[in-house]
């Protein structure tokens, strides 16, 4: 599969820098320093990050890719975290493929993700639609826009 038979995201265009092993299509992950399979999931994934550090101004040293998330003792991994500038966790962006619809599972993940984070922020995105929320007073209240941090 080509980058080109990827679906065109609700965010702006990025440059991304691929390569074929084999059948496989990669992209280049700037923050981890390595090429990581391109799944639709990553498509999206690539683009939140470009996202933050281009239109945000999110220091890359301050974005984490799979944070390690332990709930009940099972291992869990949350997409995206932001650290802030009190070096705590910001925001938490839960990725989905282009073909998964945002509900209320999707959002009860991020929810589940997030009470062991704490971030203040919680995204949910497909890559075509975008969620956002922020937690005050234990409640998450949609947002209209995509928060500064």
């Amino acid at each position: 599969m080509a980058v080109s038979n990827y679906p065109e995201l609700n965010f702006p265009a990025i440059r991304l820098r691929v390569r074929r092993v084999g059948d496989v299509l990669q992209a280049w992950d700037s923050l981890r320093g390595k090429y990581l399979v391109l799944t639709p999931e990553e498509w999206v994934r690539r683009h939140v990050v470009e996202y933050l550090i281009v239109h945000c101004n999110v220091q890359p040293l301050s974005i984490i890719e799979e944070f390690p998330v332990s709930l009940n003792g099972t291992a869990q991994r949350a997409d995206i975290v932001v650290i802030g500038a009190d070096s705590q966790p910001a925001m938490l962006v839960e990725c989905k493929q282009p073909d998964v619809v945002i509900d209320q599972a999707v959002f009860d993940q991020a929810v589940r993700y997030n009470s062991v984070v704490g971030a203040q922020y919680v995204v949910l995105t497909n890559g075509l639609r975008h969620y956002c929320y922020q937690l005050s007073n234990g409640t998450y209240h949609p947002m209209k826009t995509f928060p500064q941090l």
